[in-house]
């Protein structure tokens, strides 16, 4: 009986262990595909796409088989395009109806009589999930959302344009401080009322609005609603993503390390980008899987920043030293 019970031991951690290269393989080759798509070779994206579900056992993210049907679209490659949509549409109920009827990427598809199938799919998967929506809270939350996005958008054009120690930086910051402190109150008087809401009640976007104006709070308030949001995320009403964000953003701001890596910072002397102070960097894209981040490199890549972890733990233990003698 020891026997077997060991044999069936090692045999888990082989398959778990087997499971971690597939998913490592797999990001590696969704990361390929949408940097060839970005420098617009399609065909081959849209081959590098296949090339990772086949390594997943012919499994895929929803988000990626809708990116590798672009990439097939782009590429005039029209049966496989609806191949990738088909498959989000009937098995992982994909329901983004304005972005899907608008996306340029999908033009080639119009002529054809399939398009209006997939169309009607992405309806009735829309009307299914909506049917129990708080409509009222719904459009509330996305009016919310649309403001915050909204702002911190133009706030990133002026960054651009005059820097961020300039006046006009300065001035329109002082226009998003105040519209978060609208929305907060307006998220506060929600929490207080229905507790943290799920996407089955106020949808995706709701359900991230009720995220984002917190992570955009004061750390007071964060530390005031994590409970909360742990609760939330473990009742299946919250993504672990989200919060791991919001875990580092509070570690951070009480001058600890951050877990998941998740929050950059600028360095003081070349006001360039770099990452935050971090724990043990060595596991870091384990506990980022955990929660469904993509893996560090990757997610750097988008900071134009490069993963050097031998550089950072060198980093860290200067930054180690400096508070010791503090």
């Amino acid at each position: 009986m020891k026997q077997r019970i060991l044999l069936t031991i090692i045999g888990f951690l082989i398959f778990n262990l087997s499971l971690g290269q597939e998913n490592e393989k797999y990001s590696e080759l969704i990361n390929e595909a949408w940097k060839l798509y970005e420098t617009r070779e399609y065909l081959k994206s849209a081959e590098k796409y296949s090339e990772a579900f086949v390594a997943l056992n012919n499994k895929g993210k929803s988000s990626d088989r809708y990116n590798a049907a672009c990439s097939w679209a782009l590429a005039n490659k029209i049966d496989s395009a609806f191949v990738q949509l088909f498959k989000i549409v009937k098995y992982d109920n994909y329901i983004n109806y304005n972005h899907i009827s608008t996306d340029t990427d999908l033009t080639s598809l119009y002529s054809d009589k399939r398009w209006r199938e997939i169309i009607e799919f992405v309806k009735a998967n829309k009307e299914k999930v909506e049917a129990n929506y708080n409509k009222l809270l719904v459009s509330i939350l996305d009016t919310i959302y649309n403001d915050d996005q909204k702002y911190r958008a133009e706030g990133e054009e002026l960054i651009n344009k005059y820097g961020w120690e300039s006046e006009e930086v300065q001035d329109f910051r002082k226009i998003i401080i105040a519209k978060d402190s609208i929305n907060l109150i307006k998220v506060e008087k929600i929490l207080t009322e229905y507790g943290w809401l799920g996407t089955d009640i106020v949808g995706e976007k709701g359900n991230s609005t009720l995220f984002l104006v917190i992570q955009h709070a004061k750390t007071e308030t964060q530390l005031k609603y994590l409970p909360m949001f742990r609760e939330a995320v473990n009742n299946g009403k919250a993504q672990a993503s989200h919060l791991a964000l919001m875990e580092d953003r509070v570690l951070l701001a009480q001058g600890e390390k951050q877990v998941y890596g998740s929050q950059i910072g600028t360095d003081m002397i070349t006001n360039e980008y770099i990452l935050s102070p971090m724990i043990d960097p060595d596991n870091v894209d384990k506990r980022r899987e955990e929660v469904g981040l993509m893996p560090l490199s990757e997610y750097l890549n988008h900071f134009d920043l490069v993963w050097d972890i031998e550089k950072f733990k060198k980093r860290m233990k200067e930054y180690d030293l400096t508070r010791t003698k503090k």
